[in-house]
């Protein structure tokens, strides 16, 4: 273990990352079951769709990319991130691809996997790596705290402690009642998670959502109270490889397809993806403290390829788009440093092929206090911005609030590049800024110029 992953030399031990793969397991095993519901039979906007993906095969993907792509992360980078089909992502597989542009499921996964081949080849180039770098300081810190008050909403909402219009609510986010078990579940278990971190105890995230997860069993299988733990039917592993290799067979319909429209595919994919990843690496490596004086990433190429490669991989599966998750910055607050916590993960996502329904005996109510607390460590890279100076506080405030007001991490990272940019034209300081920032700008505009123009129906 010491030879492969260098624990000593990141000031870790096996029983920390031990602790730090189960705890980033546990913040994300939703995916599992949310997946499907999704990009599955259960989404019944999609049942209209011919040969809809089973809720099955789609939960078979999901665990064998997950683990796979985890794998590769912890093995190439020796990094402590985890993998999966990423959320949002799956909704673009959903509602843009198959229901935008009225692919089959069949036909997105090929455009899936062409995504991750372009992946490979920006990877390898170093055209990646050059996009990351050519961010300024400001912005990284920026991303940082973003993702944190994303994944803290993540957690709010999970938990049920803020509620929307959809659910009752009089204005767009408001508080929920405290008579709901859940609610009270939550918020049980973030005084006791936040007591235990801040007395220092070790692994206190993980041992924290333990006992939140031991009382919400408790209370719902002795008391009756529900407290939305899933109870499989059966206990019987059910593995479906009936999407596998179906990728490679929806080429066909894709020649057919306008051009315009796949051009749009292809831009949305990219930008989403990329961006998504770069922004959670940045903001996971600045949590565990691995950029380098420049706010660089060592080690980088080697973490967007194997982002690179889960997604084909998950392509080849049946499953959308797998990217990295911010989930994983909950492992990396419990102690997690090196590539090890990612090697316990992605065995815990290969034994959920045979133990998913007990993966549900966690509830959202035990998860999401985790992610909370770490959307609060996160948030401390906010005194790293000159708040002073206008000119870096608009693009970052907008980066920071547009990826929770957003519900998305591109949108964000859009946002606070095209102000970056706008306010340095506006103040003849164009030469100061990177040209890569310039194309990467001419991207999110023609994305949402092409994303536009297909809901108006034009494409």
């Amino acid at each position: 273990m010491e030879k492969i992953f260098k624990l000593k030399e990141n000031g870790t031990t096996i029983k920390t990352e031990i602790i730090a793969g189960l705890t980033t397991f546990l913040t994300m095993a939703y995916i599992i079951f949310l997946n499907p519901s999704v990009i599955g039979k259960s989404n019944p906007n999609l049942a209209h769709i011919p040969n809809t993906m089973e809720d099955t095969a789609v939960i078979t993907a999901t665990c064998i990319a997950a683990a796979i792509g985890t794998w590769l992360m912890g093995w190439l980078s020796n990094y402590p991130l985890a993998l999966a089909p990423g959320l949002g992502l799956n909704a673009v597989f959903a509602y843009t691809l198959c229901l935008g542009f009225n692919l089959s499921p069949t036909a997105a996964l090929t455009m899936v996997f062409l995504g991750g081949l372009f992946f490979i080849f920006l990877t390898v180039t170093g055209i990646r790596t050059a996009i990351v770098n050519s961010i300024p300081m400001s912005l990284k810190k920026a991303i940082t705290a973003g993702i944190g008050l994303f994944i803290a909403l993540i957690g709010f909402s999970n938990a049920g402690i803020i509620i929307g219009e959809n659910q009752g609510a009089p204005t767009h986010v408001d508080l929920a009642s405290f008579s709901e078990p859940t609610v009270l579940l939550a918020l049980f278990g973030l005084v006791i998670t936040t007591v235990l971190v801040i007395q220092k105890v070790k692994a206190g995230l993980f041992v924290g959502m333990l006992i939140t997860a031991v009382i919400g069993n408790i209370c719902q299988f002795c008391f009756g109270i529900e407290m939305g733990i899933k109870v499989s039917e059966s206990w019987a592993p059910q593995i479906d490889f009936s999407m596998f290799g179906k990728c490679f067979t929806g080429f066909g319909e894709l020649f057919s397809a306008p051009i315009a429209s796949l051009l749009a595919v292809i831009i949305t994919l990219v930008l989403v993806d990329m961006f998504d990843t770069i922004g959670t690496l940045i903001g996971a490596a600045d949590k565990a403290g691995l950029l380098d004086e420049n706010g660089n990433l060592p080690r980088i190429e080697n973490a967007m390829l194997a982002d690179a490669l889960a997604t084909s991989i998950g392509a080849i599966f049946g499953t959308s788009t797998v990217t990295t998750f911010v989930e994983s910055t909950s492992g990396i607050a419990a102690g997690g440093r090196t590539g090890l916590t990612s090697t316990v993960t992605g065995i815990c996502f290969a034994l959920s092929l045979f133990l998913t329904p007990a993966t549900g005996l966690v509830p959202l109510a035990a998860t999401s206090c985790v992610l909370i607390i770490v959307g609060i460590m996160m948030s401390s890279s906010l005194k790293d911005i000159d708040w002073a100076d206008l000119e870096i506080a608009f693009p970052c405030f907008f980066t920071i609030v547009g990826m929770p007001f957003f519900w998305s991490i591109t949108d964000g990272l859009a946002f606070g590049f095209i102000s970056y940019v706008l306010v340095k034209v506006a103040r003849g300081e164009y030469r100061e800024v990177n040209p890569l920032m310039y194309v990467i700008v001419g991207l999110f505009v023609t994305m949402y110029t092409l994303t536009g123009l297909q809901s108006m129906g034009i494409l």
